[in-house]
C-alpha cells in the first residue's frame, strides 16, 4: 500500500483504510468478534494504518472490537470515528451539541481502550445545532489531546465550506478530510464537493467504493442478489438494489469486466484502483466481511490503472451533467488567449 498525507496535515495514511461497519453487527453479514480481530491483524501486518470505525457501528461493538485489535499496537495506527446519530434514548442523545459531542467521545475513548482518537468526523451536518457549537466542541477536543485532526462527512458543499470559513476565522481546527459515498456508480461528489476538497485541501476517503458490492461482478441484471449487502438495504439506502439495478451500472461493469479480463485481475481491483487514481482521494474505505475479501482488497491495492483505461472507465461512468454545472461548462470559460 501507498502512504499519502491526509488533506491539509502531515498525517500520513495509506491508500486503503479499513472499515469495521459490519464487526460485531447482529446480522447474517456481519463479522465475528474473533475473524474481526484477524482481519485487523492482517491488514496491519500487509502495511495498512488507517482503521475507520464509527460509535453508532454495531451499537458500539465496532468500537470494542477495534480497540481490543489494536492492543499493544495504537501506535502504528490511524484511527477514525465518528459522531452525530443516536447512541440512545431522549433528545440528547444525538447530534452535534457539545453535550452529546463530548459524553460520545468519552464513551468512544472507552470503548476505544485509547488515550486519543486520531480523526474524528461529524458525521452529518445537525440542524438543530449551531455549526459554531459543534465546532467550538471539536477544537476544545484537539486542544485537550482528545482527538487529533476532525473530518467532516456527509455534508453538503455548502454546509461544509460555512464549517471551514466558522474554524477559519475562530483559529480553531479545520477538517482534513471528508468522508463521502463515492464509486463508479455513484459520482454524484464530484458535482461539488470534489472541487471543495481539492481547492480547500481536504483529502476524500471515499465510502462504499464498490457500490455495496454491486461493482464485485458478482450480480446480473434483474437478478436481486439473494444474500449480501445489496439483498438486505431498504429501498430509501443510499446501497438498494433499485439504485444498482439500472442500465448505466450494467453498462459500466461491462467495460470493469473487459478492463479485469485483460489485466488478469479482479472487478474490484479495477474499482478501486479507479478511485485511488484520483487526485482529490486521500484514502478509500473497504468494508470486508471475511478474510477472503480482505486478501481480495489488499491484492488490488497494487494495481495501477493506465491512462487508456481510466479514460475509458472515465467516460462510461460519466452521469449526466447537471445545473449549474452543465450552464457553466458551455457559458461561463473564460481564458486569456
Amino acid at each position: 500500500m501507498r502512504y499519502s498525507t491526509l488533506g491539509r496535515s502531515g498525517l500520513a495514511v495509506t491508500d486503503l483504510a479499513l472499515g469495521t461497519m459490519v464487526f460485531g453487527e447482529d446480522s447474517p453479514r456481519s463479522a465475528s468478534a474473533e475473524d474481526s480481530v484477524r482481519m485487523i491483524h492482517a491488514y496491519l501486518d500487509a502495511g495498512g494504518n488507517h482503521i475507520d470505525t464509527a460509535n453508532v457501528y454495531a451499537g458500539g461493538r465496532s468500537e470494542e472490537i477495534v480497540g481490543s485489535a489494536l492492543t499493544g499496537r495504537r501506535a502504528d495506527v490511524v484511527l477514525a470515528t465518528k459522531v452525530r446519530f443516536p447512541v440512545g434514548e431522549g433528545p440528547n442523545a444525538q447530534g452535534l451539541s457539545r453535550r452529546h459531542i463530548m459524553a460520545s467521545v468519552s464513551d468512544s475513548l472507552g470503548r476505544l481502550g485509547t488515550d486519543w482518537i486520531d480523526l474524528l468526523y461529524m458525521h452529518a451536518w445537525d440542524p438543530l445545532t449551531p455549526i459554531e457549537e459543534s465546532l467550538e466542541a471539536f477544537d476544545d477536543l484537539v486542544v485537550a489531546g482528545d482527538v487529533r485532526y476532525i473530518g467532516v462527512s456527509n455534508f453538503k458543499a455548502w454546509q461544509a465550506m460555512k464549517a471551514l470559513g466558522v474554524s477559519e476565522s475562530n483559529g480553531w481546527a479545520r477538517f482534513i478530510a471528508g468522508q463521502y459515498q463515492y464509486s463508479l456508480v455513484e459520482r454524484d461528489v464530484e458535482d461539488e464537493i470534489a472541487d471543495l476538497a481539492l481547492s480547500e485541501e481536504i483529502g476524500l476517503v471515499p465510502w462504499s467504493p464498490l457500490g455495496g458490492g454491486f461493482l464485485t461482478g458478482k450480480y446480473g441484471p434483474g437478478d436481486k442478489p439473494g444474500e449480501g449487502r445489496l439483498a438486505t438495504q431498504p429501498d430509501r439506502d443510499e446501497e438498494a438494489w433499485h439504485r444498482r439495478d439500472v442500465e448505466r451500472n450494467w453498462r459500466i461493469l461491462d467495460v470493469v469486466d473487459e478492463i479485469a479480463t485483460d489485466l488478469g485481475v479482479g472487478h474490484a481491483a479495477v474499482a478501486l484502483a479507479w478511485l485511488r487514481a484520483k487526485p482529490f482521494v486521500g484514502s478509500v474505505i473497504v468494508g470486508v466481511r471475511t478474510m477472503e475479501q480482505l486478501a481480495s482488497h489488499l491484492d488490488a491495492s497494487r494495481l495501477v490503472l493506465g491512462p487508456e483505461s481510466m479514460a475509458q472507465l472515465d467516460e462510461v461512468s460519466r452521469p449526466a451533467p447537471r445545473y449549474p454545472q452543465r450552464f457553466l461548462s458551455k457559458n461561463a470559460n473564460r481564458t486569456l488567449d
